[in-house]
């Protein structure tokens, strides 16, 4: 026997059987309950990995899962290999392998050392596969522990305050070191930058000296060497000078490596804290910039130390710089803690750098690190006490975690944990054993199944070792086998208690020879010969062995393997009414059991009655059941009659009242209902007798009568006996009914006393048990307000937190709604304005989550606040998504709630809806009812918490808690600008909804004053004006006396006197506004003509009306004269009379004609007519196109309005509204308009693509505003000093391809610096430029095969003026190899020539070329055996030289252009020939075949039904129809559906089966074949029954749970054979992500199809692909595994391009021989020439003669497709290019 490994016996015997009926039923009883709970117990576990393995002996059983075993038994004929649980009931020698865990190493750790100690050091385990263990281990860090700090410092000029500083703190820097520990090291080292241009000036005498009295350039120097000596480091820092550089970026990351690598030179000491201070201004350069900025340094940094014996750093320019997870690992490895002290200018990329190391500090230095001492002081207290302690060189084979024991508490999903210094902490190590590792079980993997891995402490530089060992060694009983055993018949070995049969032997005792053939026809089935042993088994020599099942608890047998045992008869959903086995499909029942499927017992014990007789003598017991007589209707299941005890006397008592004395509440008309046999009679029957006796009182007499019931045999029909003498009480007692009415009111007046008083007395109460007694003081649970009133200012307070109280007994839940109802100073009609239903306002939503309330919610960028926050939204958007006028939520914030009883530690959220008016109740409906359900879908919430809040009152509930005697509520304020100078709010506890409590305070009352310092005083300076009626208007000033400058408010009336509005005058109300600086305003009253009455009567009265100034704003005071009386000057007039009033008009019509304007690039003028109603003011509001959140209001008086503070060139929406004392009106229509144009910024940063000394390419980026439409850009550049001064002429070149962002620029002087310049225009004109100066000498030279991006502006710099500001592009060049001459014979060939032309030189120069040439030839070509007759016709009209070459059995006509009098380049050239090739090669693809199917969406429509849909492909030719294709991924029968209607793009398939991954394949038709398919894998989870699994339970909820495709992929070269492969985790994985699966399809077809599994569920992912080829293109297929199978894949195509230019062997002419070309092309060139060319060719090959290569590049992400394009032509040189295409979907 081997350790690990167990083996059990067990032994059954048979219970003596005896018969008990009592004993009997209570053994049914109980087998039904057993039964029933062991379903619902297994419901869950739907499959069997033991039994589905289908393992073929024990030591594969083991492999499974940790909770298999074997059984060993011999003549075993059901799964051997199952659940131990499920093996002991029939297996007498169960197999069993058990894991082991051994600590090796153990010192205890001692606090009084001064170092770091872990406990235990090393710990050896095995683990089966799938197993997990635990081991606890301790740390311990010392309050004092040695420190080395090391400073590391930025050395360019830019830093030289910094170093100054730095020498003269350096005494008090050694201090700040020594309060860090006694025991400490300190050291200091410097950089700048890599010594090589461009960041370096490499002329000779910057070399030596870059800035005045600094040192030469340097990569880094380790200048003191960690030490001890304080005075020793301060008198080396003192004689350090600085250096410089070029470019911003520095080099620090290389100095960063060096000092975590060379542990000797630097000077880090064991057992230490290693501590390295950063400090810099600048940003980093970081991996790739060596090749992509330098001078191509490709060689990527082999992170070993390089410092010579001076400390310099000595491979700066043969190596890269490292990348940032290089330097995460090697900090981590060499316990280095980071800590990056910079400037305000690169702060925020730090910040952002520090965040992925696991320990780090980053401080904010100041621009000459004058705070360096505080800073580092602070950096140290942050991180001493944090460490990160992970796992490391944990084994592919297993997984492993660390999680804390004791007070350490660990960030969220973070290895971050905080331990104090001094104390011991203890954590837990898991570690798990994986199964599969892809496909390939641990057992098998090739790396082995040992791992060594270690859990070492950030900051400590011991660790634990745990030696970890998975267990698959063999079974005890396979290595004991018998081999040629005779009970094998000599052809195999027998061990574990059955054969295993050697090759080609078959059989249980391999007796049969599977190499011979024979006839399977004795294995067919005569009723379905279709299949050998009815498909579920295989044949050896004419028998069936049956294959065991998929299913728990299912075999096959009969000796066709035809019988299922889940087959048999079932009774209540269980096989053989669990009282039998199935055996071919029927059952054979247990002892005691009979029937089909035995349902029925022998005993008869269920049909005993309470008498104990069988079935009461009226039936028979058949199947355990009585079978009663059916003539009696009314007995139970044993027969026994039934007596309608129960409500028979109360349903016949009014029937009997009114048929016998006509009273009760039938009496009358509805007595006819009753049909109930009725006698009366002198004496009634005993009660023995009949069914029911009953007696009631009669309310009308108050006296009693009785009645008997009988039921009538053989129906349900009763017969009643009344007796006929009531029992009536005497007279002589009624006077005592006057006597107990008058007593039963003393007592009820002297309760009520009691109860008025009982509030004095309570506190007696308390003392005195004797009072307490009595009823009315019983001290009764109440809830109230604790204040009954408030008085604020008004101010930017948004809410009041106002405590409730609970008093008496605050036991028990008790849970109080409340309300806020705002105005309520203001009558209730005028209490708000006049809205609309419709319109949409903000909902205030309170709730409380449940969950703790950390500080991370506070930090709305934290990763925490994030993840809850789209809980939130995502969940209370869907729950609030049918309110009408819905928007998303926003403005999600968390907060604590002090005083909220024994839930004030969770969380508030706190979060906006916006919805219609109109939705307030269902919105507090909807809020009320989640909130009692507490969640909202998955957003758990606790019960008796929430608010809703309008913009007008606001309702919530507040929960006291069992003991908790007084909670907070939180009242919305409403503070509004329009408010009154003192408003009132009303706080209403309006009941208890849940509790026994009572409300006792009531109400609050809230009044809000408005600030009583006046920042200014508006009056008129008159009591009275005149005014002539002639002038048509009166015009009134208004002053404003300035206290605090500002803007300030008041409105204004008219009021009638003698004069009457709308007949002496137009009534005016409105608003005066006075903004900052204003002193003087006017109003305006228009004055009516006289009637023809006043005329006629010569009225002289005098006519004069009032002017009132009211509600001031805004810091406005009224002064004296508030007042103003206008006279209205006529002739004859009088004195003034009574004044009268005159009713205002609602608003119920919008403003009509609106219209919008531009005036500026940051201004919108906006004109409406008002509407009829009187309006005293208008409201516009305003919002950007699109996004009504950024909405604003403005107010005006008057019908127009200019909106501010625009954005430029912006599209914005608009309304308006008026409104007057009676309300605002309805909104008018929405109208739209666009803000004119303002100057684009200046253009993004310029980029240098050098090709050679005097030909680059620059780029730029767009503008980061562009603030109109780029219609054009300028680049200019001209040669500079030094010192960036001009010295010679700028050339300047428009582009009026705003998208070609791009140019070339050649023939540039050498070694001369370029000042370059480009800005851009818009409709506003040109905006600001950028500027870069570059040396292309200084640069490093190209190769040929740098990209060179079609469509490029290519600009000559040494072309004459004509040339200056003409660019042409690659699309404009005709498409044509290097030009070349020809003779006259060629020219005149088929066509002729005409010239006429002067001297170019001259002043009358002109180039007029007519040419036109025709050639037509006849040629054919074998396309797959057949021949094809090929035209071709060529057809040039334009200035050029033409020449016919023939090759190789194809004619070519080459061309040569000429622009504007000069010959094109030889950049021009290469362009017109990758286009020609990019032509040839797009078109010799084969057109009319479809693309692969677009999102691929599933949809579960059922348990076993799902709807597949696509969208329909890219094809040059009509799409004919598609076909889907399924199968099972464990295999099963494929199937496929035609859909021959090409509009039908979904089909719903409803034959599924539950829990299973299938895998779908879709591809589409044309008339030219099929395209490619698009696979995708699904899985529908439901519920089923756990004895059919394939049977889901009806109505069980179901979901999709195979994971999205993974995130976009992201290809990098490392070398020509090895490529790195990164993808993003899916987005919604839907489960556990168990790994990935990687498929790389070579496009040549040359080699074999490599598959990859990758294990894990990181965020991000990485795989490197090794052994791949030059120039092939290649597929990458990414999917994503879960326990359900894998999800849907994501795409690409990467092509390794190869460096030597792709130079191969010329290919042969016969490969293209089944390739057809037909080419039309157009071109319009400047310089007055036209070409026009046809081409119908079908030999490509011979236009390149020395070779050609084609490769391609496909990267798919979401819905954006990159296809990058790379053609290369080899004539004589090299040259690439590249175009990248975007395609977008619908």
């Amino acid at each position: 026997m081997f350790a690990g490994i167990s083996e059990r016996t067990l032994y059954r015997g048979s219970p003596d059987v005896g018969f008990d009926p009592e004993m009997e039923q209570w053994k049914i009883w109980c087998s039904v309950l057993i039964v029933v709970l062991s379903g619902t117990v297994c419901q869950g576990d739907t499959t069997n990995r033991c039994v589905l393995s289908r393992a073929k002996n024990c030591s594969e059983c083991m492999r499974v899962a940790k909770e298999c075993a074997y059984c060993a038994d011999k003549g075993v004929h059901y799964s051997r290999c199952d659940l131990y649980s499920n093996l002991l009931s029939n297996c007498k020698k169960i197999i069993q392998m058990n894991s082991a865990m051994q600590i090796t190493k153990n010192v205890e750790i001692n606090t009084k050392e001064k170092r770091n100690q872990i406990s235990p050091q090393e710990v050896t385990m095995t683990l089966r596969p799938g197993e997990e263990k635990s081991v606890n281990f301790k740390i311990f860090q010392p309050l004092e522990a040695p420190v080395d700090l090391y400073i590391l410092m930025d050395f360019s000029n830019s830093m030289k305050d910094d170093l100054d500083n730095l020498k003269k703190l350096g005494l008090k820097l050694a201090d700040v070191v020594r309060n860090m520990s006694n025991n400490y090291t300190i050291g200091f080292g410097k950089f700048v930058d890599k010594v090589t241009v461009p960041q370096t000036d490499m002329r000779p005498e910057r070399l030596k000296q870059p800035w005045q009295n600094s040192d030469p350039p340097f990569s880094f120097k380790n200048v003191i060497r960690l030490t001890k000596n304080a005075s020793h480091f301060i008198q080396e820092l003192k004689k350090e000078r600085i250096s410089g550089n070029v470019d911003a970026p520095e080099g620090g990351f290389d100095a960063i490596l060096q000092v975590a690598v060379c542990k000797d030179r630097i000077g880090w000491r064991d057992q230490s804290t290693h501590l390295l201070v950063f400090s810099t201004e600048s940003a980093f350069h970081y991996e790739a910039d060596g090749s992509n900025v330098l001078s191509g340094i490709l060689t990527r940094n082999d992170e070993h130390c390089h410092l010579d014996a001076t400390g310099t750093y000595i491979n700066h320019t043969s190596q890269d710089y490292p990348s940032i997870p290089t330097l995460i690992r090697l900090l981590g490895e060499h316990s280095v803690i980071p800590i990056f002290a910079v400037t305000n200018h690169s702060y925020s990329y730090y910040e952002k750098l520090s965040k992925y190391f696991p320990v780090s500090a980053i401080g904010r230095l100041q621009e000459d690190s004058s705070n360096i001492i505080e800073l580092l002081r602070t950096a140290f207290e942050n991180i001493r006490s944090k460490m990160e302690i992970k796992p490391e060189r944990v084994h592919k084979t297993m997984r492993s975690s660390v999680s804390s024991l004791s007070a350490a508490v660990s960030q969220s999903d973070s290895s971050i944990f905080t331990v104090p210094p001094g104390n011991v902490e203890e954590f837990k190590l898991h570690v798990k054993a994986l199964d599969y590792i892809g496909e390939t079980h641990v057992c098998d993997y090739k790396e082995g199944q040992k791992g060594d891995l270690t859990i070492k402490p950030s900051t400590f530089t011991n660790a634990l070792s745990v030696k970890a060992e998975l267990l698959c060694t063999e079974c005890s009983c396979e290595l004991g086998a018998e081999l040629n055993s005779p009970t094998c018949n000599g052809h195999g070995k027998f061990a574990c208690g059955h054969c295993m049969c050697n090759n080609p032997w078959r059989g249980e005792f391999c007796d049969c020879d599977s190499s011979t053939k024979r006839d399977v026809a004795m294995c067919k089935n005569p009723s379905d010969p279709s299949k050998v042993c009815s498909g579920r088994g295989d044949c050896y020599c004419g028998v069936c062995h049956c294959h065991p099942s998929q299913r728990h608890l299912e075999r096959f047998e009969g000796k066709y393997c035809e019988y299922s045992s889940l087959l048999c008869p079932r009774f209540a959903g269980f096989i053989c009414n669990g009282h039998g086995k199935c055996s071919k499909e029927k059952c054979e029942c247990a002892e005691g059991w009979k029937g089909d499927s035995c349902e029925c017992p022998i005993s008869n014990a269920t049909c005993i009655d309470a008498n104990g007789g069988l079935c009461n003598g009226k039936g028979s017991c058949v199947c355990g059941r009585c079978q009663c007589d059916p003539t009696d209707v009314s007995s139970d299941a044993t027969c026994v009659p039934l007596k309608y005890t129960l409500g028979l006397c109360e349903n016949l008592r009014t029937c009997v009242q009114c048929q016998a004395w006509n009273t009760g509440e039938m009496k009358g008309k509805n007595c006819k209902k009753c049909t109930n046999v009725f006698e009366f009679v002198d004496e009634l029957k005993p009660e023995k007798e009949v069914t029911e006796r009953c007696e009631f009182r009669d309310e009308e007499d108050d006296c009693t009568f009785y009645y008997t019931v009988e039921m009538l045999p053989n129906s349900n029909s009763t017969y009643t006996q009344v007796l006929k003498k009531k029992d009536c009480p005497p007279g002589g007692f009624l006077w005592l009914i006057p006597l107990i009415i008058f007593l039963m009111l003393l007592l009820g007046l002297l309760l009520l006393l009691c109860w008025k008083y009982c509030a004095c007395f309570r506190a007696c109460c308390a003392r005195l048990p004797c009072c307490a007694m009595l009823p009315c003081c019983a001290a009764g649970t109440k809830v109230g307000f604790k204040e009954d009133r408030y008085m604020l200012r008004q101010s930017n307070l948004a809410y009041l937190d106002t405590p409730m109280i609970r008093t008496n007994k605050p036991v028990g839940t008790d849970v109080v709604r409340w309300k806020v109802t705002d105005n309520v100073h203001r009558e209730a009609a005028k209490r708000y304005q006049v809205t609309n239903p419709n319109d949409t306002i903000p909902y205030n939503l309170s709730l409380r989550a449940a969950r703790i309330f950390n500080d991370e919610l506070r930090k709305p960028d934290s990763p925490e606040f994030n993840q809850l926050r789209l809980k939130v939204e995502e969940n209370l958007n869907d729950v609030y998504k049918s309110v009408p006028g819905f928007q998303p939520v926003r403005k999600t914030k968390f907060r604590p709630q002090k005083s909220a009883g024994g839930r004030q530690d969770l969380a508030i959220i706190d979060t906006q809806l916006p919805a219609f008016r109109s939705a307030e109740k269902q919105i507090m409906n909807i809020t009320e009812e989640k909130v009692n359900m507490e969640a909202f879908n998955n957003l758990q919430v606790c019960p008796g918490y929430y608010t809703v809040a309008s913009d007008r009152g606001a309702h919530g509930q507040v929960e006291f808690q069992d003991g908790v005697e007084m909670v907070n509520v939180r009242v919305p304020l409403f503070v509004k600008d329009e408010d009154d100078d003192e408003k009132h709010l009303q706080v209403e506890a309006v009941d208890v909804p849940k509790g026994i409590a009572e409300i006792d305070q009531r109400f609050v009352h809230i009044t809000i004053i408005k600030e009583a310092l006046a920042k200014s005083i508006v009056t008129f300076l008159q009591p009275s004006y005149t005014c002539q009626r002639q002038d048509k208007l009166a015009v009134i000033p208004l002053f404003r006396e300035i206290i605090e400058d500002g803007r300030t408010q008041v409105s204004y009336r008219t009021k009638d006197f003698t004069a009457k509005g709308g007949k002496d005058y137009i009534k005016a109300e409105s608003d005066i506004i006075f903004l900052p600086g204003d002193t003087r305003k006017e109003i305006s009253v228009p004055l009516l003509e006289q009637t023809e009455i006043d005329t006629l009567l010569g009225n002289g009265q005098l006519k004069q009306f009032c002017v009132e100034l009211y509600k001031p704003q805004n810091g406005a005071k009224l002064g004296k004269l508030r007042e103003t009386n206008i006279v209205i000057a006529d002739e004859n007039v009088t004195q003034t009379s009574v004044p009268l009033d005159q009713s205002t008009i609602s608003i119920n019509s919008p403003p009509t004609g609106v219209k919008a304007q531009p005036i500026d690039s940051k201004r919108i003028r906006m004109t409406w007519t008002p509407p009829p109603g009187q309006p005293t003011g208008y409201k516009v509001t305003y919002w950007i196109e699109g996004d009504e959140n950024s909405s604003r209001v403005i107010k005006t008086t008057v019908p127009t309005a200019e909106l501010p503070d625009l954005y430029p060139y912006c599209d914005y929406e608009m309304n308006v509204f008026a409104y007057n004392a009676l309300g605002a009106g309805p909104c008018s229509e929405v109208v739209g308009c666009r803000t004119l144009e303002d100057l684009p910024n200046e253009p993004g940063r310029l980029a240098f693509n050098v090709i050679s000394p005097t030909v680059t390419q620059l780029s730029w980026a767009e503008p980061s505003e562009t603030n109109g439409e780029i219609t054009e850009y300028e680049v200019t550049y001209a040669v500079v000093t030094d010192e960036n001064k001009p010295i010679g002429p700028k050339k300047v070149v428009k582009i009026n391809k705003p998208k070609k962002r791009m140019v070339m620029i050649e023939n540039l002087k050498e070694e001369q610096p370029y000042r370059y310049t480009v800005r851009a225009r818009n409709g506003a004109g040109w905006g600001p430029v950028r500027e870069a100066t570059m040396n292309l000498s200084t640069q490093p030279k190209r190769p040929m095969s740098i990209p060179i991006i079609p469509d490029v502006p290519i600009i000559d710099a040494e072309a004459h003026d004509e040339y200056e500001n003409f660019l042409m592009y690659s699309s404009d060049v005709m498409r044509s190899p290097r030009p070349s001459t020809s003779d006259d014979t060629d020219m005149q060939m088929n066509g002729k020539w005409e010239m006429n032309s002067l001297f170019p030189g001259s002043a009358n120069s002109t180039l007029n070329q007519s040419t036109i040439t025709t050639y037509s030839g006849q040629y054919s070509r074998m396309m797959s055996g057949s021949s094809m007759p090929m035209d071709t016709q060529t057809t040039m009209m334009s200035g050029l030289e033409t020449s016919m070459y023939e090759k190789m059995g194809g004619n070519y006509t080459i061309t040569q252009q000429m622009i504007g009098g000069r010959r094109r380049t030889e950049s021009e050239d290469v362009n017109a020939a990758l286009e020609n090739l990019e032509m040839v090669l797009h078109e010799n693809r084969s057109p009319g075949i479809p693309d692969t199917p677009t999102r691929l969406v599933f949809s579960a429509l059922g348990a076993t039904s799902l709807k597949v849909s696509w969208q329909k492909p890219q094809c040059d030719r009509e799409i004919l129809g598609y076909q889907v294709a399924y199968q099972p991924l464990l295999g099963g029968e494929a199937k496929t559906i035609h859909i021959s209607d090409p509009n039908e793009n979904s089909v719903i398939i409803n034959d599924l089966l539950p829990n299973q991954s299938y895998m779908f394949k879709v591809k589409a038709m044309s008339e030219r074949g099929w395209g490619p398919e698009r696979e995708g894998v699904i899985t529908i989870e439901s519920k089923v029954d756990p004895l059919s699994p394939l049977s889901p339970v009806p109505g069980s909820p179901f979901t999709l749970s195979t994971p999205s495709a993974p995130g976009p992929l992201v290809f990098t070269a490392i070398n020509s054979e090895l490529l790195k492969l990164s993808w993003e985790k899916p987005r919604k994985p839907n489960g556990d992500i168990m790994g990935y699966l990687v498929t790389c399809e070579p496009l040549d077809g040359q080699d074999e199809i490599k598959t990859y599994q990758v294990e894990g569920d990181d965020a991000e992912m990485t795989l490197m692909v090794p052994h791949l080829s030059e120039n092939i293109p290649y597929k990458f297929k990414v999917q994503a595994r879960t326990t359900q199978g894998f999800g849907p894949e994501r795409e690409g195509i990467i092509t390794i391009e190869s460096q030597d230019g792709g130079r191969r062997q010329h290919t042969n002419f016969s490969e293209y021989n089944k390739q057809m070309v037909m080419r039309h092309e157009g071109y319009t060139i400047p310089g007055n020439m036209n070409t026009q060319t046809s081409l119908l060719d079908t030999a490509i090959d011979p236009m390149f003669s020395e070779g050609m290569m084609v490769m391609t590049q496909r990267m798919e992400a979401g819905t954006s497709i990159t296809q990058q394009i790379t053609r290369t032509m080899t004539t004589g040189s090299t040259i690439t290019k590249q175009m990248e295409r975007k395609f977008y979907e619908a």
